[in-house]
């Protein structure tokens, strides 16, 4: 179920699928960089202003799903307008500035963007673009990556499947006259 806060921006409301903390795996796999399978943890909040802040954190597993090592960070501010047009603007780890320009499908919570722009420090690998595709399927959030470098044609190279996580604070703010003791409530 989607909720949309009370205190959420009126622009932002076609966003709202987006809002809360989501953890998940995926894979990644680029010609010239490692091919592994990844956790990730994303959140995406707002303060009531008319963006949505976001930050991702990735890092690869084992074998045994256990962290191994950071992957990618990155962060960013999404904005959506009355025509349903999203603009995001993130910024990673690996020394990349991008502006990512795109649109909310029609009648259902999937989000197709494509770089508009992208700035490279010097430290940073070969990237001249991408694409990504966000959707919202049976209350888990899903996401797909495409990448280009001058040296490899657009392809996917990251997708992962999150679901949201939910902190049980949540929950109890909810329960009215809670026995103090803890117990008594399960009796």
């Amino acid at each position: 179920m989607i909720e949309i806060p009370s205190d959420l921006h009126p622009d932002l409301v076609p966003l709202a699928f987006l809002l809360g903390n989501w953890e998940g795996a995926g894979v990644s796999d680029f010609p010239g960089a490692e091919k592994c399978n990844f956790g990730q943890e994303a959140t995406f909040t707002h303060d009531g202003r008319d963006f949505i802040e976001y930050i991702s954190h990735t890092w690869v597993l084992d074998s045994e799903g256990k962290k191994v090592r950071p992957l990618e960070t990155e962060s960013g501010y999404w904005r959506i307008d009355r025509e349903r047009k999203v603009e995001v603007v993130m910024i990673r780890d690996q020394g990349v500035v991008e502006v990512w320009y795109g649109e909310l499908a029609d009648g259902k919570p999937q989000i197709d963007l494509v770089t508009d722009a992208v700035a490279r420090t010097s430290a940073s690998g070969p990237y001249s673009g991408g694409k990504r595709l966000y959707g919202y399927v049976n209350s888990d959030l899903m996401w797909v990556g495409e990448k280009a470098t001058p040296e490899v044609e657009l392809r996917p190279y990251m997708s992962a499947h999150l679901k949201k996580v939910v902190d049980p604070r949540e929950w109890a703010k909810d329960l009215k006259d809670l026995p103090d003791d803890g117990i008594a409530f399960f009796r």
